[in-house]
C-alpha cells in the first residue's frame, strides 16, 4: 500500500526530484503546484465530457503536464539522471492537434464567456491555471533557475489548444460558437 503521508513536509519543506528540500513557498514547488492544479482541471473537464476525441486530448495533455512538473522539481544537475523534460516533440503536438481541432470549430472574434457547457467551463477554468503557469515558468526561466524554454512554449501552446478545445466541445452541444461549415 502506497504510503501517502510522509511526515516530512511538516516543518514546511518540500523534496525536488534529488535530494534537495527547499520551502513550500519557494518559487518550484509553487510552479509545479500550480501545474498539478491545471492537471486536475483538467481532469475535471475529463471526468464531464462524453466526446472521445477531447478525452484522449485531455488526457494526453495530462500526461505531458506530468513530464512538465517532474522537470520543474528536478535540479539542472539531476536533469539527466530523472531522463523527463518538455521537448519541441510536445510543442509540435500541441500545435498539430490545434491545427486539428480549428478544422473542426470556428473561433468567433468575439469575447467569449465561459459557461455554455460543463466540459468547456472546465476547459477555461484549465486555460485560466496554465496561463498563470505560463507566468511563473516564465519567471522560473528569466530567473535561471530552469534552462528549457520549450517549458514556456509548451504552456504558451497549451492555453491555446485548451481554448480551442472549449469551443470545439460547446460548438458540438450548441453553445455560442459556431461549428464549422461542412467541407464539400
Amino acid at each position: 500500500m502506497a504510503k501517502v503521508t510522509t511526515g516530512t513536509g511538516d516543518t514546511g519543506y518540500t523534496g525536488l526530484l534529488g535530494d534537495q528540500r527547499v520551502a513550500k513557498y519557494d518559487p518550484r514547488p509553487d510552479t509545479f503546484g500550480t501545474v498539478d492544479e491545471a492537471t486536475s482541471a483538467l481532469g475535471l473537464a475529463r471526468a464531464f465530457t462524453q466526446d472521445e476525441t477531447a478525452r484522449a486530448v485531455i488526457l494526453h495533455l495530462q500526461q505531458d503536464l506530468y513530464v512538465l512538473m517532474a522537470e520543474l522539481a528536478t535540479l539542472p544537475e539531476n536533469q539527466v539522471a530523472i531522463g523527463m523534460a518538455m521537448t519541441t516533440d510536445h510543442v509540435r503536438w500541441l500545435e498539430e492537434t490545434e491545427d486539428r481541432l480549428k478544422a473542426e470549430v470556428v473561433i468567433p472574434n468575439k469575447f467569449i464567456i465561459p459557461g455554455d457547457s460543463l466540459d468547456g467551463a472546465a476547459l477555461d477554468l484549465a486555460r485560466t491555471i496554465i496561463r498563470r503557469a505560463e507566468r511563473m515558468t516564465v519567471r522560473l526561466l528569466h530567473d535561471g533557475v530552469i534552462a528549457n524554454g520549450e517549458t514556456v512554449r509548451y504552456l504558451n501552446r497549451l492555453s491555446d489548444v485548451v481554448f480551442i478545445l472549449a469551443r470545439y466541445l460547446e460548438a458540438k452541444q450548441g453553445g455560442s460558437t459556431q461549428a464549422s461549415p461542412a467541407k464539400p
